[in-house]
Formats: C-alpha cells, structure tokens, sequence
C-alpha cells in the first residue's frame, strides 16, 4: 500500500511538473481593457492613400494640456508607441514636398498654439528626452482652436477631402489643431488618360475628369457622346453629358439630356438621380430665366 501512496504521489507530481494539470482558471488567458486603444484610418485620398496609426488615451476626469501633457514639452502624440502617417504618394505639407512614406507625428503644446512635426525617427516612440531635431521632416505652427463640447478620446481625423487637399486634425479635451496636406496629380492623370486612350479608352471617365478639372469641354463632350452611345440605358452617363453641355452653354440639349436621364432613372427606380437631374433642369432654366432678363 505504501509503494502505490509513493508511486501516485510521484506520478502526480510529474505530471505537474510537465504542466499536464493545470486549474480552469489559468487554461484562458486572461483579458482586460487596455488603457488607450488603438485605431488605424485609412482615407482615399488623390491616386493613393493616406493611412494614421496611432493610440487613444482617454481623459478619464483628469486635465490634459498643461497638465497631463505639459506644455512647451515634446509629446508622442498619443500613447503607447509614436502615432505614424503613411503617404502612398509624395504630398505638400507647409509649402514643403513631402515624398511617400511612412512618418511618425510629435508635437510640442503650447496654451494657444501647437508645434506639429513630422519624424524619420519610427523608433524612438515615447523616449522623447532622445528626441532629434535633425530628424524632423517638417514642422508646422499651428493656432489652437477650442472646442464647446469636450473630446472624452483624443482623437486624429482627416476631414475636407477634394481630389487634391484634405486637413488632418488632432482634438483631444477642448483643444484641436489641424493642418492642410495637398498634391499634384493632374499630370499624372492627364498622362493617364493619353494613354489609356490608346488601348481600353474610358471616355466616360476622362470626360468626368475635363469637366470638372476645367480641360478642354469640347473634347470632353465628344468623349461623353460616344459613351452614352455605347451604353444608351446608363442614366449616369447621361446625366454627365447634360452637365456638360451646361458648361458649354447649350442650355435646350442640357435641359432634354437631363429629361432623358430623369426618365431611365426613374424606369430603374433610383431616386437618387431623379432628384439629380431635377436639380439640374432646375438650375439651368434659372440660368435662362436670368439671361432673359438680363437682354430686356
């Protein structure tokens, strides 16, 4: 009896040893709320991306800038590791080129204005006191706009968006700044498009593009007109020709173009374009109406 008591007791105690028996408790790992969560954005922007990834501290009752995070002291950004900016394509940030690229985003709080710096440095995180001067890729003075409702989160946004600009805001407490960031990409386009014309020839979309980019309207209407012929039941297309007959000033084919797109819009039961192409019929006979008066 005694050698079995032994035996199990060392069998026991192997299978421990070998983490075999182990409690309910430890077979999960445990998980709890991180104190600042993370978010990754990543916005169309231009002929690329523009992607931010950073970490959200929440203020949890506590005063932020000048306590917090003081003032006139370099700050991470966020929390955890540096907040990083990813370009797909070389931009303009302060009358600065930019080229494509991963960049990490330091600031300096001051109570009315903020310095805002782009960093080469991916590695240096929240290890500020080794922060680098020569390693900023641009800097900007920015005025500090305060805020009615507080920002619980703190919280980076890109907002304004058009095919060339959009501005990136930081708000957290009662404070933001934001920055603009532009490119260039109507030679890359325009390059493009000749191209393209060459082998798939997007008429419709390259006639989207002269519209609204202000290139040449007569091109961009030959363009369209082949489009609609191709694709006679496309209502969008349509509606694009009538606004580009519009711009050229053939008032009577704008009117009817847009009647006709009205009319399969409504066959296909999108509203959406319906109320479109009321919209224009609606602005294109004020305009008449005005010119009328005007030779009176």
């Amino acid at each position: 009896m005694k050698k079995i008591n032994i035996l199990k007791t060392f069998t026991i105690a192997s299978l421990l040893s070998l983490g075999i028996f182990h409690s309910n408790v430890n077979a999960q790992e445990l998980k709890t709320p991180v104190p600042s969560t993370t978010q990754k954005i990543t916005q169309g922007f231009a002929l690329s991306d523009i992607q931010i990834e950073y970490s959200r501290p929440s203020a949890r009752g506590r005063v932020i800038f000048g306590d917090l995070v003081p003032f006139e002291k370099v700050w991470r950004t966020g929390a955890n590791q540096s907040t990083q900016i990813t370009f797909g394509d070389d931009v303009r940030i302060n009358e600065k080129n930019i080229k494509a690229g991963t960049y990490a985003i330091y600031t300096i709080p001051f109570e009315k204005e903020w310095k805002v710096m782009l960093y080469s440095d991916l590695k240096l995180g929240g290890n500020v006191a080794n922060y680098k001067e020569e390693n900023e890729v641009v800097t900007m003075i920015l005025p500090v706009k305060q805020l009615a409702d507080k920002v619980e989160t703190f919280t980076i946004q890109i907002n304004d968006i058009t095919n060339t600009s959009t501005n990136i805001s930081l708000a957290w407490e009662n404070t933001m700044v934001s920055f603009e960031i532009t490119t260039e990409i109507d030679a890359k386009v325009m390059a493009g498009i000749e191209s393209a014309m060459k082998d798939n020839r997007p008429y419709a979309q390259a006639a989207r593009y002269y519209l609204e980019n202000d290139k040449d309207l007569d091109q961009a209407y030959e363009w369209i007109k082949i489009a609609t012929a191709q694709n006679p039941k496309a209502f969008w297309l349509l509606l694009s020709q009538a606004k580009i007959e519009k711009a050229l000033g053939n008032y009577d084919d704008a009117i009817s173009t847009a009647s006709l797109s009205k009319e399969k819009a409504a066959i296909a039961q999108n509203n959406d374009y319906v109320k479109m192409c009321s919209q224009l019929i609606e602005e294109i006979n004020t305009i008449k109406k005005s010119a009328g008066k005007s030779k009176k």
